[in-house]
C-alpha cells in the first residue's frame, strides 16, 4: 500500500515568530512536534522553506536580481539547517537537499536519493529553491511535489484558507472551503505564484491552504484533514 506524502512549506515569517526576524525556537518547535505526529503514522514528509526570515532581495534596487535571488536560495539553506536540528532533536531522522553543492552541509537533491530518505523514515528538507534565480520557493516547493509524486501540497500560512478578498482589508471577504486552481488563477488570488499555479494546474498536483496558528493543523492537515481551503487541480 501506498504511503501518504506530502510536502508543506512554510514561510521563513512564520518560523519568525512575533520578531518577523531570525527564529522563534518555541514555534518551530511546535511544527516539529507535529510533524512527528505524523511521521509516527507513516506519513512521509517533505518540507520547503521560504526565506522572508532573513532576506526579501525584491525590495532592493541596489542589488542585481540574479545575486538578490541567490542570497535568498541561501536563506532557505540556513533556515533548513535550522529547522533540521529542531526535529532531530524531536527524535527524527532528517535529510537536507539542495540542486547545488553546499559543501558537507547538504547532499544535492536527485530523484532517487530523495527517494531513498523517504523509504528510511526520513524528513525530507528540500532547499535551496530551484536552484535558479527568478523562480520562487512557491515555485520550488511545486517542482519538488511534482518530482516525487506527493499527493498534496500543505501551504501553512498567517491565514486560515484562501478568500475572494483580502480579509484584513474586507471584513465581508468570502472564505473557499474548495476552489479549483483554474479560478484561483483566473480571480487571481495569489494563493502561490503564477509559475507555480500553472505548474499544480498543468501536473493535476492540490494544494491545502490552512493557518499554521491553528491547533494541530498542520498535524491535521497531514492526515487529510484540511479547516481551511483545499484547492483542487
Amino acid at each position: 500500500m501506498k504511503k501518504r506524502r506530502v510536502l508543506l512549506k512554510l514561510s521563513g515569517e512564520a518560523l519568525a515568530g512575533p520578531q518577523k526576524t531570525g527564529f522563534d525556537e518555541a514555534t518551530v518547535m511546535e511544527v516539529a512536534r507535529q510533524v512527528k505526529l505524523s511521521l509516527d503514522t507513516g506519513v512521509e514528509v517533505g518540507i520547503v522553506i521560504g526565506g522572508g526570515n532573513f532576506w526579501r532581495g525584491r525590495t532592493s534596487e541596489a542589488i542585481d536580481r540574479t545575486k538578490a535571488d541567490q542570497i535568498g536560495m541561501l536563506a532557505t539553506v540556513m533556515n533548513c539547517i535550522y529547522v533540521s536540528e529542531i526535529f532531530r532533536n524531536a527524535g527524527m531522522k532528517t535529510e537536507i537537499l539542495t540542486p547545488f553543492a553546499c559543501g558537507s552541509m547538504t547532499e544535492l537533491f536527485s530523484k532517487d536519493r530523495a527517494n531513498k530518505c523517504f523509504e528510511e523514515g526520513k524528513v525530507v528538507f528540500f532547499a535551496g529553491g530551484t536552484g535558479h534565480p527568478y523562480f520562487s520557493t512557491d515555485t520550488g516547493v511545486a517542482l519538488r511535489a511534482i518530482e516525487m509524486e506527493a499527493d498534496c501540497i500543505l501551504l501553512a500560512k498567517a491565514i486560515d484558507g484562501v478568500y475572494d478578498s483580502d480579509p484584513k482589508l474586507n471584513p465581508e471577504a468570502k472564505k473557499f472551503d474548495t476552489i479549483s486552481i483554474q479560478e484561483v488563477i483566473d480571480r487571481k488570488l495569489a494563493v502561490v505564484d503564477l509559475t507555480a499555479s500553472i505548474m499544480c494546474m498543468e501536473h493535476k498536483m492540490p494544494m491545502a491552504v490552512f493557518s499554521l496558528n491553528e491547533k494541530d493543523g498542520i498535524a491535521l492537515a497531514m492526515q487529510g484533514k484540511i479547516n481551511g481551503t483545499l484547492v483542487t487541480a
